[in-house]
């Protein structure tokens, strides 16, 4: 199934798997799942199929370790997000 979602609900979609979880796991279950990011979309399951870490014990580990792996470019430019006033 494909899906596409936001960068706010990465974290939410992360939750969804069993943990403890391989990054091998892990990247297979997202595989589809299309992040919007602020330069360009990415599939979630390549991105955490670029993660470091080998396993992830809870949904916040993945989050912490996919955010390190993320382009900093995605995130879009400082400044400029709806908290920065």
């Amino acid at each position: 199934m494909k899906e596409s979602i936001t960068l706010g609900r990465v974290e939410s979609r992360l939750e969804a798997l069993s943990y403890p979880v391989s990054r091998r796991d892990a990247a297979t279950s997202l595989d589809g799942v299309t992040v919007l990011m602020a330069d360009g979309n990415a599939d979630l399951g390549e991105l955490v199929g670029n993660c470091l870490t080998a396993e992830f014990a809870d949904a916040k580990d993945l989050y912490y370790e996919l955010n390190n792996a993320m382009p900093i470019e995605a995130l879009g430019e400082p400044g400029q997000s709806d908290g920065d006033a």
